[in-house]
């Protein structure tokens, strides 16, 4: 029995060996396939926008944006160095908040993306910035236009519209020299993007002759004005200017009507949207708001933004909202810089980021020295019967 059982031993233990030769001889082959056919390089880029919350409706605008772009390099078989790539799109939501952002950024960082584009809101973006800077994930915002997120040094740091400075100023020479405004108001939310572009109006209304009969804030979650709205009533001021989002805009403009204000309502880009003719109803009148947008395509470049937006109605069964085609060249902008440099790698690729001219759905596209693209265009906006009509593209 003892000798039965040592030869069964000793062949279990032949057997066993010879399997570990067979597999470890198998698993070079194995690999082989994938080595020669060339391994495919997986892209990842993450977006990050507001998909819950009162602005969730241009936080999702600029996701699909993102993720037309994403699926069309698929579709078009883009090639980085001398790999097949494979895009990926990590989106995450911040629900304009900052605290969310700065959660949603760090766990694109842990996943090691290749470049991020995003956020929506300003409050969100600057948290954000930092933590991209210090991975060295380069970051393209397609909407943030506070001035600040591309003045702190930051060497991956890109927008692709025009800044509060540039809106807010435009804006407050337009109400002055167009609207022939003596006296204005002026109402912002508390965020980054909302009181930075008031500062930037108050300033450029001042300059151009208006007095400010009164400044009064509020916040992005507000539903109720009349204590504001009653106080400036009593200054009457021709023009309220509101430095915020539709989401509270549209309430505004609401309440103002039952407090038989007269004056106009100006604003930026966050009064600019599809969803502001909703969320004012029948408050919106005929040329009672006005509204400037930090973007804006015109003459030959028109072509290729009607295209975007026919391809994304096509997708998605409905307008544009904002800023979706500046979110879908966010991603094509990242693609074409790993294209140059032949690397999906942000350290390889940077360089040819912030040299890059592109022609995309928002037209052209050139970034200076800080990141900030250059000549970038505002468009002006009124309302009338129901409808967002532009007035002018300027730069």
């Amino acid at each position: 029995m003892r000798v039965e059982l040592k030869l069964a031993v000793l062949a279990a233990a032949v057997a066993l060996v010879a399997c570990g030769k067979k597999e470890d001889s198998a698993a070079p082959a194995a690999a082989a396939p994938s080595a020669a056919s060339g391994d495919v390089l997986v892209v990842k880029i993450g977006h990050v926008g507001a998909t819950s919350g009162a602005v969730a409706h241009l936080g999702k605008d600029n996701e699909n944006g993102a993720r037309l772009a994403i699926e069309e390099l698929n579709a078009a078989g883009v090639k980085i160095g001398n790999q097949n790539a494979r895009f990926e799109l990590m989106a995450e939501d911040d629900a304009a908040d900052p605290k969310q952002a700065t959660a949603a950024a760090q766990k694109l960082v842990d996943a090691n993306v290749n470049g991020v584009v995003g956020h929506l809101t300003s409050g969100a973006t600057l948290p954000a910035s930092v933590l991209y800077n210090e991975a060295g994930i380069p970051q393209i915002t397609p909407s943030s236009t506070n001035p600040k997120f591309t003045r702190q040094g930051f060497a991956g740091a890109f927008r692709l519209v025009a800044d509060d400075t540039q809106q807010g100023g435009a804006m407050g020479r337009y109400t002055v020299q167009s609207l022939k405004a003596k006296t204005v108001a002026v109402i912002d939310d508390r965020t980054a993007y909302g009181q930075g572009l008031a500062d930037e109006f108050e300033n450029a209304a001042k300059a151009a002759g208006a007095q400010v009969v009164g400044r009064e804030f509020t916040n992005d979650k507000a539903t109720d004005f009349n204590a504001i709205l009653t106080s400036l009533k009593a200054k009457k001021p021709d023009v309220i200017f509101f430095g915020g989002m539709d989401a509270v805009g549209g309430p505004m403009l609401r309440q103002m009507k039952s407090l038989g204000f007269t004056s106009q309502l100006v604003g930026g880009d966050g009064l600019c949207t599809a969803e502001m003719i909703t969320l004012s109803g029948d408050a919106l009148g005929d040329e009672r708001v006005f509204c400037v947008e930090a973007g804006g395509v015109d003459g030959d470049e028109m072509a290729a933004n009607d295209k975007f937006r026919a391809d994304f109605k096509a997708k998605y069964g409905v307008d544009v909202q904002a800023y979706a085609g500046y979110a879908y060249d966010g991603v094509k902008l990242l693609a074409a810089a790993m294209q140059a440099a032949g690397s999906a790698d942000p350290k390889q690729y940077l360089p040819a980021l912030k040299s890059i001219q592109y022609q995309g759905a928002s037209g052209k596209v050139a970034f200076d020295d800080k990141g900030d693209r250059r000549n970038a265009a505002l468009t002006l906006y009124t309302f009338k019967a129901g409808q967002r009509e532009k007035l002018a593209v300027i730069r």
